[in-house]
């Protein structure tokens, strides 16, 4: 396969983070990728598809993103709209015979990311949803460590990811508010970045009992005409049970002042454990309960080329990866799925398990802390 026609429908933050990954993937992880073609970009209204087209380096422009989906010269689909729109868009394509890779979460209801999850096993085609954070290689590091056994059994995982954009009473209110067009608040837009790296270090989750909070019940609406009301939760916090036997606690909050990504989790083993700060997202922290009792203590593990890709962006330790590099991974890891006609991780089958996890918390919460069952 010499090249894939791309189609990006959505130009904001998440949409140049794909164009940007697009254009370097091959550049950046080998020429045995794929040429990405930037073939159509969709976005409203039409002159702001134009301008974002020619600034992103796309053929071709469209307000219509049905079109978008059925146009044959395009071969992968990236979606990077609001939450509302991710179901319809990606089951169109998919039926259409495309590659999709859909930003995260899948949908508003757990109902809707079940049915996109189906019609992509069905459609056979290659799916990736965008979980950006499990391809940092320092985490690929730590669920190295854990494989081997370098901190003994897995017994507890701490995790925490905390932001401030929702904090201020005063901000307007937005779309991130109502559950029709949103869904999920604080465990959509972040709480399920958690969840795919607690699975990705300890394993599924079997159960968990949760809670959720509405901080600021309203919000002024943006044209001074009064408040609009707060539909979904501000913080999350759950207790999980993993099939491993491991025990785990998660919160997350959109609220919290001073936060701008506190991504942040800590695995404890029998042996030693492993600490991670997204903010030092180059860094790991690892004790292992090695070596004379006096020189123990926490070691500082930066990233290099000894955990890869590292090498593939940079020669040496110190010199830093950042959000768009790991964009980056996850658009070369869906080119050589398509290329070697593997499914790529996570597919939208594997991110339907997270969807059931926010969910549950949120299921969990409603129903006064019961404990759910996955």
């Amino acid at each position: 396969m010499a090249e894939l026609g791309i189609g990006l429908i959505g130009t904001g933050f998440m949409g140049k983070t794909h164009a940007l990954a697009w254009r370097g993937a091959r550049a950046v992880m080998g020429g045995d990728l794929p040429e990405a073609r930037l073939e159509l970009l969709c976005d409203t209204p039409r002159d702001k598809a134009d301008t974002m087209a020619r600034q992103f380096g796309f053929a071709r422009a469209t307000d219509d993103w049905r079109a978008l989906v059925r146009d044959p010269r395009v071969d992968v689909v990236s979606i990077t709209t609001p939450n509302g729109l991710h179901h319809e868009m990606a089951c169109a394509a998919l039926k259409a015979g495309k590659h999709v890779w859909c930003e995260k979460p899948m949908a508003l209801t757990l109902a809707e990311a079940e049915e996109m999850a189906e019609v992509a096993r069905a459609a056979g085609t290659m799916t990736m949803v965008g979980y950006n954070y499990i391809r940092n290689p320092a985490f690929r590091h730590a669920q190295k460590l854990i494989a081997e056994g370098r901190i003994g059994r897995v017994v507890h995982v701490r995790g925490w990811v905390d932001e401030d954009y929702q904090a201020d009473p005063d901000l307007p209110w937005t779309w991130r508010a109502r559950l029709a067009e949103a869904g999920l608040g604080a465990l959509g837009d972040l709480g399920c970045h958690l969840v795919s790296l607690m699975v990705g270090l300890c394993g599924p989750i079997q159960s968990l009992v949760a809670d959720a909070q509405i901080i600021h019940e309203t919000r002024p609406l943006p044209d001074g005409t009064g408040r609009g009301a707060i539909e979904n939760e501000d913080t999350a916090t759950a207790l999980l049970r993993f099939a491993s036997g491991a025990h785990g606690s998660l919160s997350t909050s959109r609220s919290a002042w001073g936060r701008k990504n506190k991504l942040d989790w800590e695995v404890h083993g029998t042996k030693g454990m492993i600490c991670f700060a997204q903010e030092r997202m180059n860094e790991l922290q690892i004790y292992l309960n090695e070596g004379p009792k006096a020189e123990q203590g926490f070691r500082t593990v930066l990233s290099s080329p000894d955990h890869p890709p590292f090498g593939a962006f940079v020669p040496a330790p110190g010199h830093q990866l950042g959000f768009g590099d790991l964009k980056t991974i996850e658009a070369a890891e869906l080119m050589a799925a398509i290329r070697d006609g593997v499914q790529a991780y996570p597919s939208m089958q594997d991110a339907l398990g997270f969807e059931r996890v926010i969910h549950a918390i949120a299921d969990s919460a409603r129903r006064d802390c019961a404990r759910i069952t996955l």
